[in-house]
């Protein structure tokens, strides 16, 4: 996964960025910003002046709980689906994967290496990996955000900033899901191919690691039980803590019958008769995936963030 790039940032008098509402709004003092391209000149005078949500961090705190912190994961369970769905259409290709065949502006590496590195540093000049629930793959190449940066109510512990794991989430997606997802095929697809897998990783990175917030919302719950598991640095404990079969279960039978709402091919003759159902996953593959997988590596994220809260 080594790379290599420079990247010259060009100065932007943008004044602020507002993810309070739903979708993110960035917002410029009137008659700050004048951009000419290709013979074209756009004023920013017609954009509002910048509003401030008073109480807003008040208000994230009190959200944070684990119940609202299991809603979340229930969104991310769509999105781990639906982009493993749209990678299944494609192959396991070679040539997207082959680490000495792609050579571009100083890059050497894979296609789908090319591809999660621009995608990264496109994504962090505009401030994505300033929030606690992202994780870049190439940190160490990241420029940094040319917006202002966003103050995000502290919710996690400092240490929080020094676990991840996208390493081995980059060496199981490849090594061990991607060859039970597709089949080993060259098809000239990698374009696809290369979207699709970093669409795959972001979504599942982002699910692994909020397992800090659970960590987090269950250390405040009961700080005392976790303290003493923490200060004897005792993995098993915490491990034990953090496991909650019922609900390890629950998850797993969730997610499959998502796979088959989302991924059923469905078929109707003449007579408006349905066939038999086929899925474009193997239901059972979602399930295996959160079993085998994505559970336990949140459960390590959840482990090594705890030994260091008291830090």
């Amino acid at each position: 996964m080594e790379t290599m790039f420079q990247l010259h940032q060009p100065h932007l008098d943008i004044k602020f960025i507002s993810y309070f509402s739903p979708k993110p709004v960035i917002f410029f003092y009137q008659n700050s910003l004048s951009m000419t391209r290709c013979g074209m000149t756009m004023s920013a005078s017609s954009f509002p002046a910048p509003s401030l949500s008073i109480g807003y961090s008040d208000q994230i705190c009190k959200s944070f709980t684990l119940d609202n912190i299991r809603n979340s994961l229930i969104q991310q369970e769509d999105s781990i689906i639906f982009s493993l769905l749209e990678r299944a259409q494609y192959s396991h290709d070679s040539c997207a994967y082959d680490n000495d065949a792609f050579f571009l502006d100083g890059f050497k590496g894979s296609l789908v290496q090319y591809m999660v590195l621009q995608n990264e540093k496109l994504h962090s000049q505009v401030g994505r990996y300033n929030s606690a629930e992202e994780h870049a793959f190439f940190p160490e190449y990241l420029p940094q955000p040319m917006l202002p940066h966003l103050q995000y109510p502290q919710v996690l512990h400092h240490c929080a900033d020094s676990i991840n794991i996208n390493t081995q989430i980059w060496n199981i997606y490849f090594k061990d899901l991607l060859p039970k997802l597709v089949t080993a095929r060259n098809n000239d697809e990698c374009g696809s191919i290369a979207v699709c897998d970093t669409l795959c990783l972001q979504a599942l990175s982002k699910r692994i690691h909020y397992g800090k917030f659970v960590a987090e919302a269950k250390f405040q719950d009961a700080p005392s039980e976790y303290e003493s598991a923490i200060k004897a640095k005792d993995r098993k404990l915490l491990l034990e803590l953090l496991t909650c079969e019922t609900v390890e279960a629950l998850v797993k039978k969730r997610v499959e019958l998502k796979a088959k709402s989302f991924g059923q091919v469905v078929k109707i003759d003449e007579a408006d008769n349905v066939a038999n159902s086929t899925y474009k996953i193997k239901p059972s593959f979602i399930a295996n995936l959160y079993e085998n997988w994505v559970m336990p590596l949140t459960k390590e994220v959840q482990v090594e963030y705890l030994l260091r809260r008291l830090e």
